[in-house]
């Protein structure tokens, strides 16, 4: 069987074809493999330097959300996604990377992880346009899980649809996961959002009192906030965004193909703001428009950390 062709002509800073065959090897005849690698993984503490995060989020497969653009199905090679995951990871002022088990596993198999803040996705149940979307359970990580593996983060969705009775058990699933993370002394990142049905399918309301609202409910979940963090939007009024809560907060970067130039200055100065420790994009950088991997990171990486590596 032929190889795909990223790993027969991998971009540069990518994987050669010998890794991904003996990727498919451990898989298949040793996956014990998988947790000795999880496991003699180089950690390195939190915060340091800087004491700024960039984080890559590779979780987007695992729930059904494929595209990229106008590309419905741009994530589903999983070579593709590895070899670009291989060039962000292999990129100094990149920090970590946050993926479902079996994009870590990918990853700890591949040798990539040392030296990486690893966080672990939690809720993938509310599939992608599902009837169900709302019911968001979490069929990723689990607290025990990521502390055996050795993760150092934990990291789940929190969208709040006030018209949608299935936000009231993921509400208290999600009570119940930072419950076990302040227990486990597990860092978690809330990202949440106020959501609504519109045609058909679920809408993040990004006003900067909606976004205001969602950190409120978020914050307030779980038996203990002592190691909850936010992760939050980029929206008009920041300022008063990040007024709201006292919790250490990383921000999604939203996509800068319309204006790249605004949006990463719009990033530039969210990174500015007390509170803010990093920013947390995937799809965006790992699939640019021109196709240059290096260059997409290496500008959100002088972003977070414009003095030097962190």
């Amino acid at each position: 069987m032929p190889e795909p062709t990223i790993a027969a002509e991998p971009a540069a800073g990518g994987l050669p074809p010998e890794s991904y065959a003996a990727l498919r090897e451990a898989r298949a005849a040793d996956p014990d493999a998988i947790a000795r690698a999880l496991d003699a993984r180089r950690s390195r503490q939190l915060l340091r330097g800087d004491r700024r995060l960039f984080i890559v989020a590779a979780d987007h497969p695992a729930r059904g959300a494929l595209g990229v653009r106008d590309d419905d199905f741009a994530m589903a090679d999983r070579y593709r996604l590895l070899d670009r995951l291989a060039i962000a990871l292999r990129h100094p002022g990149v920090d970590g990377v946050l993926g479902t088990p079996d994009v870590i596993e990918d990853l700890a198999l591949l040798g990539l992880l040392d030296d990486k803040i690893v966080v672990g996705s939690m809720n993938r149940g509310g599939l992608r346009g599902a009837a169900f979307e709302m019911d968001d359970r979490y069929t990723g990580y689990d607290v025990p899980t990521m502390v055996r593996s050795r993760l150092d983060f934990g990291k789940l969705l929190v969208r709040v649809n006030l018209e949608d009775r299935a936000t009231a058990p993921t509400l208290q699933a999600t009570a119940e996961a930072v419950g076990q993370a302040a227990a486990a002394r597990l860092p978690i990142m809330l990202e949440p959002f106020m959501s609504s049905w519109r045609d058909g399918r679920i809408v993040n309301d990004l006003s900067a009192e909606a976004v205001i609202t969602s950190m409120a409910i978020a914050s307030g979940l779980g038996t203990s906030s002592a190691y909850s963090w936010l992760k939050l939007p980029v929206v008009p009024e920041m300022e008063r965004v990040m007024a709201a809560s006292t919790l250490p907060t990383l921000l999604l970067g939203g996509d800068p193909r319309e204006r790249p130039d605004e949006t990463y200055a719009s990033w530039a100065d969210a990174l500015e703001l007390p509170g803010v420790h990093g920013l947390v994009v995937g799809r965006t950088l790992l699939y640019p428009p021109d196709g240059d991997v290096h260059r997409a990171i290496d500008t959100a990486a002088r972003l977070v950390h414009p003095g030097g590596l962190a």
